[in-house]
């Protein structure tokens, strides 16, 4: 998967905020997820409305979110990964209810995503996570298959799952994850969102919930 990805300081200057390094996160994630959706229209899937395509992008983002749960998991305590998954959602929400006002017109877009977010949350916490590579397991990457060939037409459901597990997910999750990792959340120093003195990225504290 051939994509760039973008953050807002150079290697010399990697101090900054949670809330500024969940912002570049969520830019990149969008920017993931859209390469990913052309990725899937070129393997010619049945995508046949904008609207769809956002409903494709929504799954893709779900999956990115309870990804980064799952990586947090054993370095954040359960307030604090709260908060850090939280703000995540929400800047994630803004790029879901900004490109589909663009192409549905005038609208709530930001509930049904939430809503949907929440149920894919409780549906992928029925799945494995793989410890020891830190990436998702089999069941986790069936469930995202599923819940991406459901979106498609359904003339290609039945081929779709396979491509979307084996193949489009790793690609992606892999840029994923050096994404996080590029942007401070995991094995970098970072700091609190209130200013506070430079923190370990294992012990962040987030201390402001947002709004």
């Amino acid at each position: 998967m051939r994509i760039r990805i973008k953050t807002k300081w150079s290697k010399e200057e990697r101090e900054v905020s949670v809330e500024d390094a969940v912002s570049v996160l969520a830019f990149n994630s969008w920017k993931i997820g859209m390469q990913t959706l052309l990725e899937i229209e070129n393997e010619d899937f049945q995508i046949d409305t904008q609207m769809q395509r956002i409903e494709v992008m929504e799954e893709i983002m779900a999956f990115m979110v309870q990804a980064l749960d799952r990586i947090v998991h054993e370095n954040l305590n359960e307030e604090d990964r709260g908060v850090l998954i939280s703000m995540y959602a929400q800047k994630l929400a803004d790029h879901v209810q900004d490109n589909a006002r663009d192409f549905d017109g005038p609208g709530d877009y930001r509930t049904p995503f939430i809503t949907k977010l929440n149920k894919r949350l409780e549906d992928y916490s029925d799945t494995k996570w793989n410890d020891e590579r830190d990436e998702p397991a089999f069941s986790m990457g069936i469930e995202f298959g599923i819940n991406i060939s459901n979106v498609l037409g359904p003339k290609d459901r039945k081929w779709a799952l396979d491509y979307i597990q084996q193949v489009l997910m790793p690609e992606f999750y892999n840029l994923f994850k050096k994404t996080i990792k590029s942007v401070g959340l995991i094995d970098e120093e970072i700091k609190g969102i209130d200013g506070g003195d430079k923190l370990d990225s294992r012990h962040v504290m987030l201390r402001d919930k947002p709004e």
